[in-house]
């Protein structure tokens, strides 16, 4: 064998050495992607039960949440108070899976789900108040996702999913 036999051989074996490489690493990259997406999509429904947990052990953080959400007027000022902090942590949750919706990392199914809960939500009088008063303190890209929102046909929330209202 002569040596641009040799040289050629070596060529050939370095450049099936960097095609397989790539192919691993494209591999690993996707792995990372999907591990990534599963991590946000957790984290994503973490931060909203972190959010909503306290209204199902505390009956009267349930009452404020449940009453505000319908008549904020029915709420005392410290009450009232409560309520815009749960709703300010509420929509921030809501932020984040939106944003992660954005960049990919949100499963479309899944977003949709959230985007349907959100949808009746923000029309409750009570968040609608909120957001008329504070939605500078969300994203522009948030508050345009919102703002582009059709109310549902039915609003349903906890204050209105029973057909009653309990005082």
């Amino acid at each position: 064998m002569n040596w641009d036999a040799i040289s050629a051989i070596s060529q050939l074996v370095g450049s099936v050495a960097v095609v397989l490489s790539v192919l691993y690493l494209a591999m690993q990259v996707h792995q990372s992607t999907r591990v990534a997406r599963l991590a946000t999509q957790d984290a994503a429904a973490t931060a909203l039960r972190d959010v909503t947990k306290p209204l199902m052990e505390n009956a009267e953080l349930e009452r404020i949440w449940r009453v505000g959400l319908e008549d904020l007027s029915a709420l005392s000022v410290e009450e009232r108070a409560r309520f815009f902090h749960a709703i300010y942590q509420f929509l921030k949750a809501f932020e984040t899976i939106h944003f992660h919706y954005v960049y990919g990392l949100m499963d479309k199914q899944l977003f949709e789900g959230w985007h349907g809960l959100l949808r009746h939500y923000i029309v409750a009088p009570g968040v609608a108040q909120y957001w008329k008063l504070r939605p500078d303190v969300f994203s522009e890209r948030f508050r345009n996702f919102v703002n582009s929102l059709e109310p549902p046909a039915d609003q349903r929330t906890v204050g209105t999913l029973f057909g009653e209202e309990r005082k």
